[in-house]
């Protein structure tokens, strides 16, 4: 008897729809899977068999053939282990099929017929919607997270005799619902705030046009001073994530493995700080099967390199292709994925290897020549990406000890907030600029910068002695005006002006030591 059951697996951030055909026929008693499982999904034959003995169904002793199509893509996870049970159940007229064509089931089965939680259930759930069918059946643990799709019923399911019971109609099970604004109102406030940071008042400055704009930033300075706590403190400043980046975001973590069982959806922005020691697959993405990496963990959020120089150059010079098109591509030789990307980066560097070139207090004994090869870590292209480099002195005593608290976070938020309305009315009535949807000053491309950042004559004098005397290149140029409309927005101005331009080229200074 043949038996078919709906399923999904991940590819990339999306989903798309497995069908689970099942076959008993007399003969030996073997149990082959076919359709290019994985080690994961050929295990699977002994969770089944050990599951549905403790679930007091009777396993067949008969060959059974299982094929997952489309036949020609790599099939991973424990996910198929629940729709091969109830496959196996119904060819041998155990399960009714009436209702199988109805819903997408998946879930990891334990020996003792418990259904475990899985990645992945966001896009799956979506694909299920997309595909037309009545609902989806998974474990009750990520009964939450499929939810979070309207327009599809969600049956959560604790164990395979529940399932059983309720296809051939025995039971009801009653779809799970949740309310999505419950989950952006039970966030509350961060326990971080930006006036916990003494002194440093220009960083800050620096962290708002960031912020308001979309804009990278690199902050330089001796070990210390604050680097660190501002660049943790950048998201408290951020504007308040949309539902449509939030369910993004989400899916994203779910494909990683990454999504907290007690909270379905992320709806607070990402923070992402990879360690130095990282590889290029890790901070990018990749493995056999790619992945997720850091970069598209960050995505609509930060992601914060402590160290700048210390992380390997490779590594580094694999940022380019996110930071500027917002998205990364892994190619291999049987697949080729694309992973959105679209983050703010916060860096943080010393200025020489001992940390205290132009310290007034401590001396620095580092050689030119060692300067200029810890410097040259970092390439010119990636220097040319990040848009705003701001030196991080050490705070003096006097700060330390003052009583006195700067501007708190929420405070600079409103401003930012204000910004970003100015943008996204400006930017509303344009199409999605290589696929992205425009959202800030930092994404404009050439066209927008021609219509929305024109200067007068002496803004562009000002601009050519820049350009000039610091040996900027084209890309450094486009930066510039980015950041400078940024700064206009933050006065509601409706042109640049020359106090804005300079306050942006003063953002350029490393460029000198880094060509």
């Amino acid at each position: 008897m043949i038996a078919k059951v709906f399923s999904g697996a991940v590819l990339g951030i999306d989903a798309y729809i497995v069908e689970v055909e099942v076959d008993t026929a007399f003969g030996l008693p073997i149990f082959s899977t076919v359709g290019l499982p994985d080690n994961a999904v050929k295990e699977s034959k002994d969770r089944v068999r050990a599951a549905l003995k403790n679930s007091g169904y009777e396993f067949p002793a008969k060959h059974i053939t299982v094929n997952l199509a489309p036949a020609d893509v790599k099939k991973e996870g424990t996910t198929f282990d629940l729709p091969v049970s109830i496959g196996i159940l119904s060819a041998e007229g155990i399960v009714k099929k009436e209702r199988l064509s109805d819903y997408m089931i998946l879930g990891e089965l334990s020996l003792d017929g418990r259904v475990k939680p899985v990645k992945g259930v966001l896009p799956m759930a979506v694909a299920a919607k997309r595909e037309g069918f009545k609902g989806i059946i998974l474990p009750k643990e990520n009964a939450e997270e499929a939810a979070l799709v309207d327009g599809i019923e969600v049956l959560g399911i604790e164990n395979l005799s529940q399932l059983v019971e309720f296809l051939n109609g025995n039971i009801e099970i009653h779809a799970c619902r949740i309310d999505i604004e419950t989950y952006f109102k039970t966030d509350g406030e961060s326990h971080v705030d930006l006036n916990e940071v003494k002194g440093q008042e220009h960083v800050k400055r620096a962290l708002e046009i960031a912020a308001a704009g979309g804009h990278n930033l690199l902050m330089i300075g001796p070990p210390g001073s604050g680097k660190t706590m501002l660049a943790r403190r950048m998201p408290t400043v951020l504007p308040d994530m949309t539902l449509d980046e939030a369910i993004e975001t989400t899916k994203i973590h779910s494909v990683a493995g990454l999504l907290d069982g007690k909270k379905a959806l992320v709806t607070t922005r990402p923070f992402r700080n990879p360690h130095h020691t990282i590889s290029d697959a890790g901070l990018i993405g990749g493995s056999r099967i790619p992945k997720p990496g850091e970069v598209s963990l960050a995505h609509n959020g930060i992601l914060f390199l402590d160290e700048l120089p210390e992380f390997k150059k490779n590594v580094l010079e694999v940022l380019r292709q996110p930071l500027e098109d917002g998205r990364v591509t892994i190619s291999r030789a049987a697949i080729s994925l694309t992973y959105p990307s679209g983050f703010i980066l916060i860096a943080a560097m010393n200025p020489c290897p001992c940390g205290f070139l132009g310290d007034p207090h401590k001396e620095c004994h580092c050689t030119s020549m060692q300067i200029q090869k810890y410097r040259s870590k970092i390439s010119g292209p990636l220097m040319d990406r990040i848009d705003i480099h701001c030196d991080v002195p050490a705070v003096r005593f006097k700060e330390l000890s003052s009583d006195a608290s700067g501007e708190s976070s929420k405070d600079i938020k409103i401003r930012v907030d204000r910004a970003r309305k100015i943008q996204t009315e400006r930017f509303a009535g344009y199409p999605k600029h290589e696929g992205r949807r425009l959202y800030s000053n930092s994404q404009m491309a050439g066209r927008h910068i021609k219509k929305f950042c024109g200067i007068d004559d002496d803004g562009k004098r000002l601009l050519e002695m820049a350009v000039d005397k610091l040996g900027l290149s084209a890309r450094a140029y486009t930066r510039i005006l980015k950041v400078a409309r940024t700064i206009a927005d933050m006065e509601g101005e409706e042109r640049i002006k020359s106090h804005h331009l300079s306050e942006a080229i003063q953002y350029r200074s490393l460029d000198r030591g880094m060509i």
